[in-house]
Protein backbone atom coordinates (compact mmCIF):
# COMPACT_ATOMS: atom_id res chain seq x y z
CA UNK A 1 0.00 0.00 0.00
CA UNK A 2 1.07 3.64 -0.53
CA UNK A 3 0.92 5.69 2.62
CA UNK A 4 2.65 9.03 3.13
CA UNK A 5 3.50 9.39 6.81
CA UNK A 6 3.28 12.59 8.84
CA UNK A 7 5.56 11.40 11.66
CA UNK A 8 9.33 11.03 11.44
CA UNK A 9 9.05 7.63 13.14
CA UNK A 10 6.78 6.10 10.50
CA UNK A 11 8.81 7.70 7.72
CA UNK A 12 11.99 6.01 9.02
CA UNK A 13 10.24 2.65 9.48
CA UNK A 14 8.98 2.70 5.87
CA UNK A 15 12.00 4.24 4.12
CA UNK A 16 14.66 2.09 5.78
CA UNK A 17 12.83 -1.25 5.42
CA UNK A 18 11.73 -1.89 9.01
CA UNK A 19 8.02 -2.21 8.27
CA UNK A 20 6.41 -5.53 7.38
CA UNK A 21 2.87 -4.89 8.65
CA UNK A 22 0.90 -2.51 10.85
CA UNK A 23 -2.55 -2.78 12.47
CA UNK A 24 -3.48 0.85 11.67
CA UNK A 25 -1.00 2.95 9.65
CA UNK A 26 -2.86 6.24 9.99
CA UNK A 27 -3.78 5.87 13.68
CA UNK A 28 -0.21 4.93 14.64
CA UNK A 29 1.25 7.71 12.49
CA UNK A 30 -0.97 10.31 14.18
CA UNK A 31 -0.06 8.98 17.66
CA UNK A 32 3.66 9.11 16.79
CA UNK A 33 3.35 12.66 15.40
CA UNK A 34 2.16 13.91 18.82
CA UNK A 35 5.56 13.05 20.32
CA UNK A 36 6.75 11.00 23.33
CA UNK A 37 4.78 7.92 22.20
CA UNK A 38 5.65 4.97 24.49
CA UNK A 39 6.31 1.74 22.55
CA UNK A 40 7.73 -1.59 23.62
CA UNK A 41 9.44 -4.74 22.43
CA UNK A 42 9.69 -7.82 24.64
CA UNK A 43 12.89 -9.86 24.97
CA UNK A 44 12.75 -13.28 26.60
CA UNK A 45 15.81 -14.17 28.65
CA UNK A 46 16.68 -17.56 27.12
CA UNK A 47 20.46 -16.83 26.94
CA UNK A 48 23.02 -14.49 28.54
CA UNK A 49 23.12 -12.37 25.39
CA UNK A 50 20.88 -11.47 22.49
CA UNK A 51 22.24 -12.24 19.02
CA UNK A 52 22.24 -10.42 15.71
CA UNK A 53 18.69 -11.67 15.00
CA UNK A 54 17.44 -9.21 17.67
CA UNK A 55 19.39 -6.25 16.32
CA UNK A 56 16.65 -5.13 13.93
CA UNK A 57 14.29 -4.73 16.94
CA UNK A 58 16.91 -2.85 18.95
CA UNK A 59 17.45 -0.47 16.00
CA UNK A 60 13.67 0.11 15.83
CA UNK A 61 13.70 1.19 19.49
CA UNK A 62 16.72 3.43 18.79
CA UNK A 63 14.97 5.13 15.88
CA UNK A 64 11.79 5.49 17.97
CA UNK A 65 13.79 7.46 20.56
CA UNK A 66 15.66 9.50 17.93
CA UNK A 67 12.30 10.57 16.44
CA UNK A 68 10.86 11.63 19.81
CA UNK A 69 9.19 8.42 21.04
CA UNK A 70 9.71 6.66 24.37
CA UNK A 71 11.18 3.14 24.11
CA UNK A 72 10.31 0.43 26.63
CA UNK A 73 12.60 -2.61 26.74
CA UNK A 74 10.55 -5.32 28.40
CA UNK A 75 12.55 -8.16 29.92
CA UNK A 76 10.62 -11.44 29.95
CA UNK A 77 11.37 -12.46 33.53
CA UNK A 78 7.88 -13.96 33.71
CA UNK A 79 7.26 -15.20 30.16
CA UNK A 80 10.67 -16.91 29.94
CA UNK A 81 9.33 -19.32 32.56
CA UNK A 82 6.79 -20.47 29.95
CA UNK A 83 8.61 -20.19 26.61
CA UNK A 84 7.28 -18.79 23.33
CA UNK A 85 6.17 -21.66 21.07
CA UNK A 86 5.97 -19.45 17.95
CA UNK A 87 7.18 -21.42 14.91
CA UNK A 88 9.27 -23.77 17.08
CA UNK A 89 9.34 -27.52 16.52
CA UNK A 90 9.81 -28.37 20.19
CA UNK A 91 9.37 -26.98 23.69
CA UNK A 92 12.07 -24.67 25.07
CA UNK A 93 14.03 -26.08 28.01
CA UNK A 94 12.67 -24.60 31.26
CA UNK A 95 15.09 -22.30 33.12
CA UNK A 96 15.29 -21.66 36.86
CA UNK A 97 14.56 -18.21 38.30
CA UNK A 98 18.32 -17.72 38.99
CA UNK A 99 19.24 -18.63 35.40
CA UNK A 100 16.65 -16.17 34.08
CA UNK A 101 17.98 -13.38 36.35
CA UNK A 102 21.56 -14.08 35.20
CA UNK A 103 20.46 -13.96 31.57
CA UNK A 104 18.60 -10.66 32.08
CA UNK A 105 21.71 -9.14 33.68
CA UNK A 106 23.73 -10.17 30.59
CA UNK A 107 21.14 -8.93 28.09
CA UNK A 108 20.77 -5.50 29.74
CA UNK A 109 24.41 -4.63 28.92
CA UNK A 110 23.69 -4.20 25.22
CA UNK A 111 20.73 -1.83 25.35
CA UNK A 112 22.56 1.15 26.84
CA UNK A 113 24.80 1.24 23.73
CA UNK A 114 21.72 1.98 21.60
CA UNK A 115 19.14 3.61 23.87
CA UNK A 116 19.33 6.39 26.46
CA UNK A 117 17.61 5.52 29.76
CA UNK A 118 16.52 8.70 31.56
CA UNK A 119 13.46 10.42 33.05
CA UNK A 120 12.92 12.80 30.12
CA UNK A 121 9.88 12.74 27.79
CA UNK A 122 11.63 10.30 25.44
CA UNK A 123 13.78 8.60 28.09
CA UNK A 124 13.77 4.82 27.75
CA UNK A 125 12.41 2.49 30.45
CA UNK A 126 13.71 -0.98 31.33
CA UNK A 127 10.90 -3.13 32.76
CA UNK A 128 10.43 -6.80 33.69
CA UNK A 129 7.09 -8.57 33.18
CA UNK A 130 7.73 -10.70 36.29
CA UNK A 131 6.57 -7.53 38.10
CA UNK A 132 2.94 -8.30 37.20
CA UNK A 133 3.03 -11.94 36.06
CA UNK A 134 4.70 -13.54 39.09
CA UNK A 135 1.92 -12.66 41.50
CA UNK A 136 -1.12 -13.42 39.33
CA UNK A 137 -3.95 -15.26 41.01
CA UNK A 138 -4.80 -18.11 38.64
CA UNK A 139 -8.57 -18.16 39.20
CA UNK A 140 -8.89 -14.38 38.99
CA UNK A 141 -6.74 -14.34 35.85
CA UNK A 142 -8.91 -17.02 34.20
CA UNK A 143 -12.09 -15.15 35.08
CA UNK A 144 -10.92 -11.60 34.21
CA UNK A 145 -8.57 -12.25 31.28
CA UNK A 146 -9.05 -15.84 30.05
CA UNK A 147 -12.72 -15.27 29.22
CA UNK A 148 -11.71 -12.85 26.44
CA UNK A 149 -9.82 -15.54 24.50
CA UNK A 150 -11.39 -17.96 22.03
CA UNK A 151 -9.56 -21.30 21.85
CA UNK A 152 -10.85 -21.70 18.28
CA UNK A 153 -9.12 -18.46 17.32
CA UNK A 154 -5.92 -19.30 19.23
CA UNK A 155 -5.71 -22.60 17.36
CA UNK A 156 -5.98 -20.76 14.05
CA UNK A 157 -2.82 -18.69 14.56
CA UNK A 158 -0.11 -19.81 12.16
CA UNK A 159 2.52 -20.16 14.92
CA UNK A 160 0.34 -22.74 16.72
CA UNK A 161 -1.28 -24.26 13.65
CA UNK A 162 2.07 -25.11 12.01
CA UNK A 163 3.13 -27.03 15.13
CA UNK A 164 -0.14 -28.99 15.31
CA UNK A 165 -0.17 -29.66 11.55
CA UNK A 166 3.20 -31.38 11.96
CA UNK A 167 1.67 -33.42 14.82
CA UNK A 168 4.28 -32.04 17.21
CA UNK A 169 3.25 -31.75 20.84
CA UNK A 170 2.23 -28.31 22.14
CA UNK A 171 2.06 -28.22 25.93
CA UNK A 172 -0.69 -26.37 27.81
CA UNK A 173 2.11 -24.31 29.36
CA UNK A 174 3.26 -23.04 25.95
CA UNK A 175 -0.32 -22.55 24.77
CA UNK A 176 -0.73 -19.99 27.58
CA UNK A 177 2.19 -17.92 26.30
CA UNK A 178 0.11 -15.83 23.90
CA UNK A 179 -2.33 -14.94 26.68
CA UNK A 180 0.54 -13.78 28.91
CA UNK A 181 2.06 -11.70 26.12
CA UNK A 182 -1.32 -10.12 25.42
CA UNK A 183 -1.61 -9.35 29.13
CA UNK A 184 1.82 -7.64 29.02
CA UNK A 185 0.51 -5.16 26.46
CA UNK A 186 -2.62 -4.52 28.58
CA UNK A 187 -0.52 -3.89 31.72
CA UNK A 188 1.99 -1.66 29.89
CA UNK A 189 -0.89 0.40 28.53
CA UNK A 190 -2.60 0.58 31.93
CA UNK A 191 0.58 1.43 33.90
CA UNK A 192 2.69 3.44 31.42
CA UNK A 193 0.34 4.54 28.62
CA UNK A 194 2.16 2.30 26.13
CA UNK A 195 0.52 2.66 22.69
CA UNK A 196 2.57 0.36 20.46
CA UNK A 197 4.07 -3.11 20.49
CA UNK A 198 6.74 -3.92 17.91
CA UNK A 199 8.27 -7.27 17.02
CA UNK A 200 9.25 -9.61 14.22
CA UNK A 201 6.51 -10.72 11.83
CA UNK A 202 6.31 -14.07 13.64
CA UNK A 203 4.82 -12.10 16.58
CA UNK A 204 1.84 -10.75 14.61
CA UNK A 205 -0.72 -13.07 16.22
CA UNK A 206 0.57 -12.35 19.74
CA UNK A 207 0.53 -8.59 19.11
CA UNK A 208 -3.04 -8.62 17.72
CA UNK A 209 -4.16 -10.59 20.78
CA UNK A 210 -2.81 -7.85 23.06
CA UNK A 211 -4.57 -5.13 21.08
CA UNK A 212 -7.91 -7.00 21.21
CA UNK A 213 -7.58 -7.70 24.94
CA UNK A 214 -6.76 -4.06 25.76
CA UNK A 215 -9.73 -2.83 23.74
CA UNK A 216 -12.07 -5.24 25.54
CA UNK A 217 -10.81 -4.64 29.08
CA UNK A 218 -9.82 -0.94 28.99
CA UNK A 219 -11.52 0.27 25.78
CA UNK A 220 -8.18 1.86 24.72
CA UNK A 221 -6.92 2.17 21.13
CA UNK A 222 -3.40 0.74 20.74
CA UNK A 223 -1.28 -0.41 17.80
CA UNK A 224 1.00 -3.12 16.48
CA UNK A 225 3.90 -2.96 14.00
CA UNK A 226 6.04 -5.83 12.76
CA UNK A 227 9.40 -5.98 11.01
CA UNK A 228 10.30 -8.50 8.30
CA UNK A 229 11.83 -11.77 9.47
CA UNK A 230 15.25 -11.28 7.97
CA UNK A 231 17.09 -13.84 5.95
CA UNK A 232 20.24 -13.20 3.97
CA UNK A 233 20.03 -13.26 0.15
CA UNK A 234 21.24 -16.88 0.19
CA UNK A 235 18.30 -17.88 2.43
CA UNK A 236 20.11 -18.16 5.77
CA UNK A 237 18.44 -16.92 8.95
CA UNK A 238 19.94 -13.70 10.30
CA UNK A 239 21.91 -14.25 13.50
CA UNK A 240 23.85 -17.35 12.52
CA UNK A 241 27.32 -17.65 11.03
CA UNK A 242 29.47 -20.57 9.97
CA UNK A 243 30.84 -20.80 13.50
CA UNK A 244 27.54 -20.39 15.41
CA UNK A 245 25.38 -17.60 16.86
CA UNK A 246 26.56 -14.03 16.37
CA UNK A 247 26.19 -12.78 19.96
CA UNK A 248 25.98 -9.08 20.83
CA UNK A 249 27.83 -9.27 24.17
CA UNK A 250 31.59 -8.81 23.80
CA UNK A 251 32.34 -11.53 26.37
CA UNK A 252 30.52 -14.07 24.16
CA UNK A 253 31.79 -12.86 20.77
CA UNK A 254 34.78 -10.56 20.36
CA UNK A 255 34.31 -7.18 18.60
CA UNK A 256 36.71 -8.43 15.89
CA UNK A 257 34.56 -11.51 15.16
CA UNK A 258 31.43 -9.32 15.19
CA UNK A 259 33.09 -6.89 12.74
CA UNK A 260 34.15 -9.82 10.57
CA UNK A 261 30.56 -11.13 10.39
CA UNK A 262 29.41 -7.86 8.80
CA UNK A 263 32.52 -7.62 6.59
CA UNK A 264 31.54 -11.02 5.14
CA UNK A 265 28.03 -9.84 4.13
CA UNK A 266 26.92 -11.12 0.72
CA UNK A 267 27.15 -8.43 -1.99
CA UNK A 268 23.37 -8.46 -2.59
CA UNK A 269 22.61 -7.66 1.09
CA UNK A 270 24.92 -4.68 1.64
CA UNK A 271 22.51 -1.87 0.67
CA UNK A 272 19.60 -3.35 2.64
CA UNK A 273 21.73 -3.99 5.75
CA UNK A 274 23.18 -0.45 5.66
CA UNK A 275 19.63 0.93 5.88
CA UNK A 276 18.56 -1.39 8.69
CA UNK A 277 21.66 -1.60 10.88
CA UNK A 278 23.38 1.78 10.48
CA UNK A 279 22.35 5.43 10.60
CA UNK A 280 24.04 6.40 7.34
CA UNK A 281 21.81 8.63 5.16
CA UNK A 282 19.58 6.74 2.71
CA UNK A 283 21.29 8.11 -0.40
CA UNK A 284 24.67 6.98 0.97
CA UNK A 285 23.25 3.50 1.69
CA UNK A 286 21.99 3.33 -1.91
CA UNK A 287 25.33 4.56 -3.30
CA UNK A 288 27.37 2.04 -1.30
CA UNK A 289 24.94 -0.80 -2.02
CA UNK A 290 25.18 -0.18 -5.76
CA UNK A 291 28.98 -0.44 -5.92
CA UNK A 292 30.27 -3.27 -8.08
CA UNK A 293 33.42 -5.35 -8.45
CA UNK A 294 36.14 -4.88 -5.85
CA UNK A 295 34.56 -1.57 -4.72
CA UNK A 296 31.75 -3.44 -2.93
CA UNK A 297 34.40 -4.40 -0.35
CA UNK A 298 34.64 -0.72 0.63
CA UNK A 299 30.88 -0.77 1.24
CA UNK A 300 31.21 -3.91 3.39
CA UNK A 301 33.95 -2.26 5.48
CA UNK A 302 31.72 0.82 5.90
CA UNK A 303 28.89 -1.48 7.04
CA UNK A 304 31.12 -3.41 9.46
CA UNK A 305 32.58 -0.20 10.93
CA UNK A 306 29.19 1.46 11.38
CA UNK A 307 27.47 -1.55 12.99
CA UNK A 308 30.44 -2.41 15.24
CA UNK A 309 30.84 1.26 16.18
CA UNK A 310 27.24 1.46 17.40
CA UNK A 311 27.55 -1.66 19.58
CA UNK A 312 31.17 -1.72 20.76
CA UNK A 313 32.35 1.85 20.07
CA UNK A 314 34.31 3.46 17.24
CA UNK A 315 37.69 2.50 18.74
CA UNK A 316 36.75 -1.22 18.68
CA UNK A 317 35.58 -0.88 15.06
CA UNK A 318 38.83 0.83 14.04
CA UNK A 319 40.91 -1.83 15.85
CA UNK A 320 38.95 -4.60 14.10
CA UNK A 321 39.50 -3.02 10.69
CA UNK A 322 43.22 -2.60 11.42
CA UNK A 323 43.49 -6.26 12.46
CA UNK A 324 41.63 -7.37 9.32
CA UNK A 325 43.99 -5.35 7.10
CA UNK A 326 46.99 -6.82 8.91
CA UNK A 327 45.68 -10.38 8.50
CA UNK A 328 44.20 -10.21 5.00
CA UNK A 329 46.23 -7.65 3.11
CA UNK A 330 49.67 -8.05 4.68
CA UNK A 331 49.50 -11.71 5.72
CA UNK A 332 50.44 -10.75 9.28
CA UNK A 333 49.08 -11.76 12.66
CA UNK A 334 46.58 -9.24 14.02
CA UNK A 335 46.45 -8.51 17.76
CA UNK A 336 42.65 -8.70 17.88
CA UNK A 337 42.24 -12.18 16.41
CA UNK A 338 40.29 -14.70 18.53
CA UNK A 339 42.97 -16.30 20.69
CA UNK A 340 43.21 -19.77 22.22
CA UNK A 341 45.62 -20.02 25.14
CA UNK A 342 46.79 -23.53 26.05
CA UNK A 343 48.66 -24.35 29.24
CA UNK A 344 51.70 -26.66 29.22
CA UNK A 345 49.69 -29.08 31.41
CA UNK A 346 46.86 -29.14 28.86
CA UNK A 347 49.23 -29.86 26.01
CA UNK A 348 51.17 -32.53 27.93
CA UNK A 349 53.25 -34.63 25.56
CA UNK A 350 51.37 -33.16 22.61
CA UNK A 351 47.94 -32.18 21.32
CA UNK A 352 46.69 -33.10 17.85
CA UNK A 353 46.13 -30.29 15.36
CA UNK A 354 42.55 -31.57 14.94
CA UNK A 355 41.88 -30.97 18.67
CA UNK A 356 43.48 -27.52 18.47
CA UNK A 357 41.31 -26.53 15.50
CA UNK A 358 38.16 -27.57 17.40
CA UNK A 359 39.26 -25.79 20.62
CA UNK A 360 39.97 -22.60 18.64
CA UNK A 361 36.38 -22.55 17.35
CA UNK A 362 37.33 -22.94 13.68
CA UNK A 363 35.51 -26.30 13.52
CA UNK A 364 32.67 -27.71 15.61
CA UNK A 365 33.95 -31.29 15.73
CA UNK A 366 36.99 -33.43 15.03
CA UNK A 367 35.23 -34.81 11.96
CA UNK A 368 34.69 -31.29 10.59
CA UNK A 369 38.32 -30.36 11.33
CA UNK A 370 39.60 -33.45 9.49
CA UNK A 371 37.38 -32.67 6.51
CA UNK A 372 38.69 -29.07 6.49
CA UNK A 373 42.27 -30.39 6.30
CA UNK A 374 41.41 -33.06 3.69
CA UNK A 375 39.73 -30.46 1.44
CA UNK A 376 42.74 -28.09 1.68
CA UNK A 377 40.72 -25.51 3.62
CA UNK A 378 43.07 -25.31 6.62
CA UNK A 379 46.27 -23.28 6.90
CA UNK A 380 48.87 -22.86 9.62
CA UNK A 381 50.86 -19.63 9.58
CA UNK A 382 49.45 -19.06 6.07
CA UNK A 383 50.89 -22.35 4.74
CA UNK A 384 48.58 -25.23 3.67
CA UNK A 385 47.92 -27.68 6.50
CA UNK A 386 47.74 -31.19 5.04
CA UNK A 387 48.67 -33.51 7.90
CA UNK A 388 45.65 -34.29 10.12
CA UNK A 389 47.92 -36.36 12.39
CA UNK A 390 50.21 -33.43 13.26
CA UNK A 391 50.95 -33.13 17.00
CA UNK A 392 51.80 -29.81 18.67
CA UNK A 393 53.87 -29.68 21.85
CA UNK A 394 54.68 -26.76 24.15
CA UNK A 395 57.86 -25.98 22.19
CA UNK A 396 55.86 -25.60 18.96
CA UNK A 397 53.79 -22.89 20.67
CA UNK A 398 56.78 -20.93 21.98
CA UNK A 399 55.65 -18.28 19.50
CA UNK A 400 51.95 -17.90 18.57
CA UNK A 401 50.57 -19.95 15.67
CA UNK A 402 47.97 -18.54 13.29
CA UNK A 403 45.34 -21.06 12.16
CA UNK A 404 42.96 -20.35 9.27
CA UNK A 405 39.79 -22.02 8.02
CA UNK A 406 39.19 -20.84 4.47
CA UNK A 407 40.12 -17.26 3.60
CA UNK A 408 38.05 -15.42 6.18
CA UNK A 409 38.24 -17.22 9.54
CA UNK A 410 41.38 -17.09 11.65
CA UNK A 411 42.52 -17.73 15.22
CA UNK A 412 45.73 -17.42 17.19
CA UNK A 413 46.97 -20.30 19.35
CA UNK A 414 49.58 -19.61 21.98
CA UNK A 415 51.07 -20.92 25.17
CA UNK A 416 49.47 -19.52 28.33
CA UNK A 417 51.97 -17.59 30.45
Amino acid sequence: MTYHPKSDFMAVMMERGFLADCTDYQGLDEAAAKGSMPAYIGFDATAKSLHVGSLIQIMMLRWLQKTGGRPITLMGGGTTKVGDPSFRADERPLLTADQIDDNIAGIKKVFSAYIDYNDGPSGAMMLNNAEWLDDLNYLEFLRDIGRHFSVNRMLSFESVKSRLDREQSLSFLEFNYMILQAYDFLELNRRYGCLLQMGGSDQWGNIVNGIDLTRRVLDHEIYGLTSPLLTTSDGKKMGKSASGAVWLNADMLSPYEFWQFWRNTTDADVGRFLKLYTELPLDECDRLGALGGAEINDAKIALANAVTGLLHGDDAAAAAEATAREVFEKGGVGDDLPTLELSAEEIGDGMSIVQVIVKSGLAKSGKEAKRLIAENGARMDDAPLTNAGLMLDAAALASPIKLSAGKKRHALVKLAT
